[in-house]
């Protein structure tokens, strides 16, 4: 394992970690003079006020624990690119297909590769479809070839369907598609950094 870039990988861990939990004490914090009145409602429905508390705080840690955890895995799968490739990079490319909206972004742009890089993606919007495959047309038309990489694949009926559409369109117009543990793999091949393993070693030194 090269530890120059576990070392990077676990230092971005470590802020994300940081920032997540402080987001959340404050939003604990926050909730202790909410109105909670809305247990009403709960409790009407067979929830009981001490579970109505749960379910709400957990709501809430649970939005930030998204965030963070899809904006780290992004973050870290472009660190391994730029680590083999100095000159990959995040840009952005005007949309020629529309006005909305102005600009398409590229993840990680690497010797005409344009990656789109998803921890996961549950939309079940099938405006998702119209938007993506406008982007991936102004990709194409630019020169690039489309590529996604999605680590997580949704578990919900709707949403795999929504899946399997983005799928057809990115191989229809010569793109690459990858999830699960064809993207773990993607990431490895092209880089020759086992992401995967390092993010097993620096949860298991969580413990």
């Amino acid at each position: 394992m090269d530890m120059n870039i576990y070392v990077k990988i676990k230092e971005l861990a470590d802020k994300y970690a940081s920032e997540l939990k402080n987001q959340v004490d404050a939003r604990i914090e926050e909730m202790k003079s909410d109105d909670t009145s809305h247990y009403l409602i709960y409790r009407v429905l067979g929830v009981t006020n001490q579970e109505g508390s749960f379910i709400d705080l957990y709501q809430n840690k649970g939005r930030f624990l998204y965030k963070y955890a899809g904006a780290f895995l992004e973050e870290a799968a472009c660190m391994c690119i730029k680590h083999k490739y100095s000159k990959a990079a995040k840009i952005r490319i005007p949309n020629t297909l529309g006005s909305r909206p102005k600009t398409f972004e590229i993840d990680c742009l690497v010797d005409g590769m344009a990656h789109e890089i998803k921890w996961r993606d549950a939309t079940t919007d099938g405006d998702h479809i119209t938007k993506e495959h406008t982007r991936v047309k102004v990709i194409k038309e630019k020169g690039y070839t489309p590529i996604r990489v999605m680590f997580y694949y949704p578990q919900r009926s709707q949403a795999k369907k929504i899946q399997e559409t983005l799928e057809t369109l990115y191989k229809g117009i010569g793109g690459q598609y990858y999830y699960g543990d064809t993207a773990w793999e993607y990431i490895k091949e092209m880089t020759d950094i086992d992401l995967l393993d390092i993010l097993q070693k620096i949860a298991d030194s969580r413990k």
